[in-house]
């Protein structure tokens, strides 16, 4: 072995254990199956359990506070209490409605913010109601006085095709549940419902909004195979079950191409699934080497990933670890010192620098 082959190995294993080293994990609190966050200041967030519960965990103590509330859910299958976002004394929250008869819906509700007992009124819900425990989406964000929404397909496939039905979309409306005038519907899709922002996905959990570009990007679940990491475009068709990403039918077989045009392009996609949860577009203080670089968490593979998509021709990924804290279902990022929270099957968990 050559002295400079030998130099190259002995660099990657340092540069392998100082990547290693620069971050430690701490597990702040046990929960049972968490799936939504959002901070309500510096020192607390608010999360759901999906069996029906909403929390306020104190980060720095650890302390818990649960609240009471009034939401007509259904616990069945990847339904229950889903996501959940705070802003200026409000919360929106997504979850599976129990419509009567084993149907379920996704479902949005919002409620004036207080610590005692939460009185959510319906401000959207995914028609038709279906009898699946599957796909609920769910997945929120706010941009300026616009919510946006993910609603899975259920399982129902083709659905994702039409836009007489919300199930498979990506829904964009007020805050207050009214209807945008500029949404698809009343500019050049007469046939979508007005709630419809972009039609052909399948099951995306994760959605966030860029502090760079103002843009939207989620990540969706693929089937066998055929996850993605892709920029959320109004009136636009991510393609399934027309197409297949990549991946192929549980059973092994083929759905459709990985990608044609007449069809929004993700940024990158992942053969065979990880099965993509939370994203965020990293800006902190923590990492400051991972500004503007998405965050990809997984349940599959339990890992946190960093995506540079700032060359869309040449995407840069980097698994900065796997298997360490078990199946991921959601990240947030400190508003003050850019520390990284996450959610996972069973516990609240703290991702900072060693040196801190």
């Amino acid at each position: 072995m050559s002295k400079n082959i030998l130099a190259i190995i002995i660099l990657l294993i340092l540069s392998s254990i100082s990547q290693a080293e620069e971050f430690k994990l701490k597990k702040i609190v046990n929960l049972t199956k968490p799936w939504g966050s959002s901070f309500i200041n510096e020192n607390e967030l608010i999360i759901t359990e999906k069996k029906g519960k909403i929390k306020i965990i104190n980060v720095n103590s650890g302390e818990i506070s649960e609240l009471v509330h009034n939401l007509n859910f259904k616990d069945h299958g990847q339904g229950g209490l889903l996501d959940i976002i705070y802003k200026e004394n409000n919360l929106w929250i997504s979850y599976s409605e129990d419509r009567g008869d084993w149907k379920t819906s996704t479902s949005i509700a919002k409620a004036n913010f207080n610590r005692k007992n939460l009185s959510f009124k319906n401000i959207f819900q995914a028609n038709p109601p279906i009898d699946s425990g599957y796909h609920f989406g769910s997945r929120l964000v706010i941009k300026d006085n616009y919510l946006y929404a993910s609603a899975g397909e259920r399982g129902e496939g083709m659905i994702a095709q039409d836009p007489s039905k919300h199930p498979g979309s990506i829904i964009r409306i007020y805050l207050d549940g009214s209807i945008p005038k500029d949404n698809p519907k009343f500019i050049n899709k007469k046939k979508w419902l007005p709630e419809i922002y972009q039609i052909g996905v399948r099951n995306p959990q994760g959605l966030t909004l860029s502090p760079y570009d103002g843009k939207i990007y989620a990540s969706n679940h693929g089937a066998k195979g055929g996850d993605w990491f892709g920029e959320i475009k109004k009136g636009e068709n991510y393609g399934w079950k027309i197409l297949g990403w990549g991946g192929t039918n549980y059973s092994g077989t083929k759905i459709g191409p990985k990608w044609k045009p007449g069809f929004t392009k993700a940024i990158q996609y992942w053969v065979p699934s990880i099965a993509t949860s939370a994203i965020t577009i990293y800006k902190g203080n923590e990492f400051k080497e991972w500004e503007g670089l998405a965050l990809i968490t997984s349940l599959k593979d339990m890992s946190l990933r960093t995506l540079d998509f700032s060359n869309l021709n040449n995407v840069q990924e980097n698994i900065i670890f796997k298997k360490k804290i078990g199946r991921i279902r959601d990240i947030q990022i400190h508003p003050i010192t850019g520390k990284i929270y996450f959610l996972t099957q069973d516990a609240l968990w703290l991702m900072e620098k060693i040196n801190d």
